[in-house]
């Protein structure tokens, strides 16, 4: 098992958070994003080209059945669960074949209003709720996921 972060939106509290995890399980971590990012030690930094879904094309490509993905981009979420890869935004939302289809229709509804003009007022706040909530749903997905492996140590 290794860990995706699609680095250039999730917040730091969350990158942090994740990274840290990572570590003390000793597991696989990778960061892809467009740019370096600061304070990523002890993560592999995957730097993808500035054009449109290269880190996105680049998780996908790297993502395999029983990996985890921390993303809060709805259609490359649907393409890591059509591949079995487990993902979550950063505010702990899970994404699921039973769920993925409507979160993706909601989220193309939302960007054709805001094409019109007519776009719903967005709230960016990333604070201490909305990282526990994160915090909560990752431990859940590593707790089960390193006892399906059988390697409760969390070495993976």
């Amino acid at each position: 098992m290794k860990i995706l972060v699609d680095a250039d939106s999730c917040p730091r509290p969350a990158r942090d958070l994740v990274l840290r995890r990572a570590l003390k399980l000793n597991i696989r971590i990778i960061f892809a994003a467009n740019r370096l990012i600061p304070d990523s030690e002890g993560a592999e930094m995957e730097i993808c080209p500035t054009t449109d879904n290269s880190a996105d094309d680049r998780i996908v490509e790297l993502a395999e059945k029983g990996d985890f993905v921390v993303t809060r981009d709805v259609p490359l979420a649907k393409r890591l669960v059509e591949k079995n890869v487990s993902v979550i935004d950063d505010r702990g939302r899970v994404f699921t074949s039973n769920n993925i289809n409507e979160l993706l229709s909601l989220r193309n509804f939302s960007v054709g209003l805001a094409d019109s003009g007519l776009g719903i007022e967005r709230i960016n706040n990333y604070g201490k709720k909305e990282l526990k909530t994160f915090a909560d749903s990752l431990d859940r997905f590593l707790t089960i996921t390193l006892r399906l492996q059988g390697t409760g140590s969390g070495s993976v």
